[in-house]
């Protein structure tokens, strides 16, 4: 069981981290230095590539490592895939409470006529994301360092 459920923890895991550690190092900064109506269409645009694989990925780390962590054998190994379940847990709460409605709201936004507190909501949402990237890439160290102790 173990041979197939740990490569696919890892792809899931490692889509999940890869995705948003590359929001960190280009699409966020990107989207950032765009003025307020060409950050409306380009957020869109992003926005909506991304579902449903991330939701998938996701999930399927917290299936996953929950699943691993009842049924691994040893101690440091189950506490690392329990870790790195609720790592991505908060990953999707921050992503279903924070980033998604705000993903929502933004395919309402005229870009010809931003609101007032446009600047404040992209900056919260650029924070959270940093956030659920440093939880999904702080769940895949841990998957690795779980997967470690098997080897």
């Amino acid at each position: 069981m173990l041979n197939v459920l740990a490569p696919l923890l890892l792809l899931f895991n490692g889509l999940a981290a890869g995705v948003l550690f590359g929001t960190q190092l280009g699409g966020f900064p990107y989207l950032a230095s765009l003025p307020a109506d060409r950050y409306v269409h380009a957020h869109a645009f992003f926005g909506q590539r991304y579902d449903p694989a991330m939701p998938i990925c996701l999930l399927g780390t917290v299936v996953l490592d929950a699943v691993l962590a009842v049924a691994a054998d040893g101690a440091p190994e189950r506490a690392l895939f329990a870790v790195a379940g609720v790592l991505a847990a908060a990953t999707a709460l921050i992503s279903l409470t924070k980033n998604a409605p705000v993903n929502r709201w933004m395919r309402t936004v005229d870009p010809e006529h931003v609101p007032a507190d446009f600047q404040h909501t992209r900056d919260t949402w650029g924070a959270w994301n940093r956030r659920r990237s440093l939880l999904t890439i702080a769940a895949l160290a841990a998957n690795c360092a779980a997967l470690g102790f098997l080897l």
